[in-house]
């Protein structure tokens, strides 16, 4: 069978790829040595190095036993004026880091939101999520709600309006971000004013034409991405696909599901694996009547503006995002 068409990926990230040996058949042996890379490739430090951002943790008990931790960033100046409650309540962000659900931590991809912190003067949260497969659903999601209600109960603490929470989410993140919008609106809160998908992982089913098209290129593949769904759904994921909860894969989700949930940004790139579950996503949400902002990048690989932030389609991109999250917490309510 003669392969499929595809978009061209763009030049600067093609280039990029040439260089950088990426994997393409993940296996479950695989997970610990990549989580040990990522681990010493992101951390607190690198994060606030050079910028006026402060870093705190905090550990927090989670239901059905076990604990997660929570890193705290913002600015110098406003954790100043938290501490003395000179200072009105600023915008929050609740940050869901990538990794394919089975690695990263939760300072994986935090340099897309450390601009927004110094810029909006806003608080952010990022969630160390216990990960798949030890952790299968709905742990990883559960984990992601128990640190979304810490941040409720502790608003004035951390100095953020109630009414200017949004939730961002990475790859596996945005993913996680999807259902923790909907699980947030069926439980009855957390509010949350706005959800920021980058590239979200979506749907388990993995039989997508731009799945297809990039099955074995790009930065994250078809077997990769089944490797993540596997781990992640364990024994739920053996069930027919109809069985499959809609909080575990999104993408699975109806119209129905999708009322009444916030302000939405998505983005993804064209030359990518989950094009096509995030376009249909999007769709949906319109159809659902919530409000999208939807962007396919020209020639966008997975993750490419956190793996090449100089190049000038990660440059437009990341501007573009800046735009709309400066409306979302902005606004006077």
């Amino acid at each position: 069978m003669h392969s499929l068409s595809k978009p061209p990926f763009d030049v600067q990230l093609e280039a990029f790829m040439a260089q950088v040996p990426i994997p393409q058949n993940l296996e479950p042996e695989m997970i610990p040595m990549m989580r040990t890379a990522l681990a010493q490739a992101n951390t607190a430090d690198l994060i606030i190095s050079g910028r006026p951002i402060e870093h705190e943790e905090h550990t927090i008990p989670v239901p059905g036993g076990g604990e997660i931790t929570l890193s705290v960033f913002r600015p110098t100046a406003v954790a100043a004026a938290a501490e003395g409650c000179a200072k009105k309540p600023g915008p929050g962000i609740y940050f869901i880091h990538g990794g394919g659900l089975v690695m990263g931590n939760r300072f994986l991809g935090m340099s897309v939101v450390a601009d927004w912190i110094e810029e909006l003067d806003a608080t952010c949260v990022s969630v160390e999520y216990r990960l798949a497969p030890e952790y299968p659903y709905p742990t990883p999601l559960e984990d992601c709600y128990a640190g979304l209600k810490w941040v409720e109960a502790n608003l004035a603490m951390l100095g953020i309006d109630k009414s200017r929470l949004m939730i961002v989410g990475q790859s596996a993140g945005g993913g996680l971000a999807a259902a923790l919008a909907i699980l947030a609106r069926d439980r009855g809160g957390p509010h949350i004013c706005a959800q920021l998908l980058m590239c979200p992982m979506l749907d388990h089913r993995n039989t997508s034409v731009s799945v297809q098209q990039f099955s074995n290129e790009g930065t994250w593949s078809q077997k990769n991405n089944q490797t993540g769904w596997t781990c992640y759904l364990g024994d739920h994921g053996k069930a027919e696909t109809e069985q499959v909860d809609i909080l575990a894969s999104v993408g699975r989700a109806t119209v129905a599901n999708l009322l009444n949930l916030p302000s939405t940004f998505i983005d993804v790139g064209s030359a990518e694996t989950f094009r096509d579950e995030d376009v249909a996503y999007a769709n949906l949400l319109w159809e659902a009547g919530v409000q999208v902002e939807l962007h396919v990048w020209p020639g966008g690989i997975h993750g490419f503006d956190l793996l090449l932030p100089t190049a000038d389609l990660s440059q437009r991109a990341i501007q573009t995002r800046t735009a709309w999250v400066k409306t979302i917490l902005e606004r006077k309510e």
